[in-house]
């Protein structure tokens, strides 16, 4: 923030649309991972709300051109309207404008992150987007060659110097990436990855039947462990061998994870419920195959009563991983409870797009744009691990 103004900076956070000088943008965040309470934090997140992040320079591509090469679609109701739609047209074009010619993106943090690398694949494929096909077909294409190329010898999936506090979470998104990319491009070698990778998961499962942030058998937590299931469940749907075994030590830990309130906690050790980590295990019941019961019932009741508490990104920093669980759990749930869900969700989310197109979040701006698409697109996924 050398070069920038303090001054000026305050008078333009006055203004009905704000803007926040690139220098600034950048460092502010990277304030989430230096001190997360910190008021520059807060009042960089009140201005991003407002509108502010879509004034700084994300991308040197109008996405508005780029949305051409997404057809609308034409079977719009009162639940994904036309404003959804665009917004989803709007948030892809934004990853194909910020995607560097190796397949990662432009954001100095989570950029080349593998993780959110494997997220954006996903919500192209989501979509309907072919590989190599059109703009958008060439950005899928480039995603699923950038992981490949991380691709170890042992099976884990990783990009060096760019990997998160758990690079076990950014296995386990490729691994379901390239599941579900699999089979859809005739182009890139995708079996030999994907298996080496799910060999991997089975070794590393610890004697719980989790998993932990290292691909290591030693600790496990929830979280991690539900992103894993999720992986070999879309590996078992494209035809690669998954144990029987693990699949049931992974459900066991899950189970044994659930709290009396109905929510889960996120190791077993003990601790309080919480609502990102409720809405994960209930998708992992379901992808499990256990759509109905006590405990899956009364993991929906806590996620409808505690939603208030993770309605924004400002009451929630996990909002967009929380949400891309919630939506999938009340979309298998289905009914009325799915409609309602719904509803809220494209109401909180919606309005949330900058000016850019994008959505913003502390991880990156494609975290959070990769996120928003799969959330909102859920009614209209063409996704094999996100289908009832």
């Amino acid at each position: 923030m050398n070069s920038c103004d303090e001054n000026q900076q305050a008078r333009a956070r006055d203004r009905a649309r704000i803007e926040i000088p690139n220098c600034e943008l950048e460092s502010l965040i990277q304030l989430q991972h230096d001190n997360p309470r910190s008021p520059k934090r807060r009042e960089f997140l009140r201005a991003g709300l407002n509108g502010g992040l879509g004034m700084a320079t994300v991308g040197l591509v109008q996405t508005e051109t780029l949305a051409e090469d997404i057809p609308p679609r034409i079977d719009l109701d009162e639940s994904y309207s036309k404003e959804v739609d665009d917004a989803i047209r709007g948030g892809l074009s934004l990853l194909i404008a910020r995607q560097n010619p190796d397949g990662s993106f432009l954001s100095n943090e989570g950029g080349k992150n593998i993780g959110v690398c494997s997220l954006a694949g996903l919500a192209f494929l989501s979509r309907g987007i072919r590989p190599g096909i059109g703009s958008a077909g060439k950005a899928l294409r480039q995603l699923g060659g950038y992981i490949l190329a991380n691709a170890q010898e042992s099976g884990f999936i990783t990009a060096m110097g760019a990997t998160s506090h758990g690079p076990m979470y950014e296995h386990g998104f490729a691994t379901l990436f390239l599941a579900e990319l699999y089979g859809n491009d005739a182009v890139l070698n995708v079996r030999p990855a994907l298996s080496s990778a799910v060999e991997l998961l089975v070794r590393s499962q610890n004697s719980q039947g989790g998993w932990r942030y290292d691909p290591r058998p030693n600790e496990a937590d929830l979280s991690v462990t539900v992103c894993q299931v999720m992986a070999l469940r879309a590996a078992r749907n494209a035809g690669i061998g998954v144990p029987r075994e693990t699949i049931d030590k992974a459900v066991d830990y899950i189970r044994r994870s659930q709290n009396a309130d109905g929510g889960f906690m996120y190791q077993l050790t003990g601790g309080a419920s919480r609502f990102p980590l409720t809405a994960a295990a209930v998708v992992a019941l379901y992808n499990a195959g256990i759509y109905e019961g006590e405990e899956v019932d009364d993991a929906i009741a806590y996620l409808e009563s505690n939603l208030n508490l993770n309605s924004s990104l400002e009451r929630n920093s996990f909002f967009y991983y929380a949400h891309y669980y919630s939506a999938q759990a009340f979309w298998h749930r289905g009914g009325a409870a799915w409609v309602r869900w719904y509803t809220r969700l494209k109401k909180m989310i919606v309005p949330l797009r900058t000016t850019q197109g994008g959505w913003f979040d502390y991880n990156s701006l494609e975290y959070g744009t990769a996120m928003a698409c799969l959330i909102l697109n859920m009614p209209r996924t063409v996704l094999p691990i996100f289908q009832r």
